[in-house]
């Protein structure tokens, strides 16, 4: 079906994701689905989840395939696309094969040489032909990640830090080493800061004092930690602020999260990397730490920021 029959949805627009980028059909249909996922039925939350997460694959899949892989029958995607505005499914497919071709996403396109390679060759790769492909799916993902930056959301971010009086930082399994590495960072700036590690099974008596003066940075990512959600529930219910760190504006930690940044990973051979969001975390902490310098004296120099 041609683009142009498309039936538009009436979305609303969010904040441009980086200077002079505005938003997409396709960013303003994903951001009328996180406002609108609650409400959603049962079936139709699946079908927005796989819409989210696989956004280069629906405007190749057919739509029994979206249907399988959401456990839902075709008719259910059809009631998804009717919802948010569109004839059918084929309408808008339409939209997601449109933003593609303008967008030409490096990420995707890397993604289906992976597939190939590993179907094609799958004996022939040595140590260093893996190694190679996995740095060259963490370029892409970096690149992917300056495509898609929140400059709004990241700001919200550095401003609620800023104010914070005590820093707590979550994040379980894969998340964890990005959480230690914020811990570790913002152990250089003069901030009270707690890692959330569970250790001795003590998460209660670790969250037992955050109060509604405090932020909690949450890190978590597909098929995210039970714990880091509890967690950012109890802040919430303390009053706190919370700092999210996910993979989609759908997941459970992104519902009511003050400050959202979504970021997703490259990966190659079914192993994500955390290029994305060490990368990310780095830079929400030097972010900070220039914010801080300024507030106390924008002439004076700490130099204390080493590695």
């Amino acid at each position: 079906m041609d683009a142009q029959a498309v039936t538009r949805a009436k979305a609303p627009r969010r904040a441009p994701r980086r200077a002079g980028a505005a938003d997409s059909q396709v960013d303003r249909l994903l951001a009328r689905v996180a406002t609108d996922f609650e409400a959603l039925p049962r079936q139709l939350k699946s079908v927005a989840r796989y819409v989210e997460q696989h956004r280069a694959r629906v405007m190749v899949d057919r739509i029994g395939d979206v249907a399988r892989e959401c456990a839902v029958q075709p008719s259910a995607v059809v009631r998804f696309a009717q919802r948010f505005g569109y004839a059918g499914f084929s309408a808008m497919q339409a939209v997601f094969r449109d933003d593609y071709t303008q967008q030409a996403a490096a990420s995707t396109t890397y993604q289906q040489r992976i597939r190939r390679l590993v179907t094609s060759k799958r004996r022939a790769l040595t140590p260093v032909a893996v190694a190679r492909e996995f740095v060259a799916a963490s370029t892409a993902g970096l690149e992917e990640l300056s495509r898609d930056f929140d400059d709004a959301a990241l700001s919200s971010a550095v401003s609620l830090l800023a104010r914070a009086q005590h820093i707590y930082v979550v994040g379980v399994r894969r998340s964890y080493p990005v959480a230690a590495y914020m811990t570790y960072a913002l152990q250089h700036i003069d901030k009270r800061v707690q890692l959330v590690d569970g250790i001795g099974g003590m998460v209660h008596e670790q969250m037992r004092s955050i109060g509604r003066d405090d932020v909690i940075v949450a890190i978590s990512f597909t098929p995210y930690g039970r714990e880091t959600l509890a967690c950012v529930r109890h802040a919430q219910k303390r009053g706190a602020k919370s700092v999210v760190m996910t993979d989609s504006r759908l997941a459970p930690l992104a519902r009511g999260a003050s400050a959202l940044l979504v970021v997703r990973e490259g990966g190659a051979f079914a192993f994500r990397s955390l290029t994305n969001a060490l990368c990310l975390a780095q830079a929400l902490f030097v972010a900070l730490a220039y914010r801080l310098e300024l507030d106390v004296e924008e002439t004076t120099h700490r130099g204390d920021y080493d590695d």
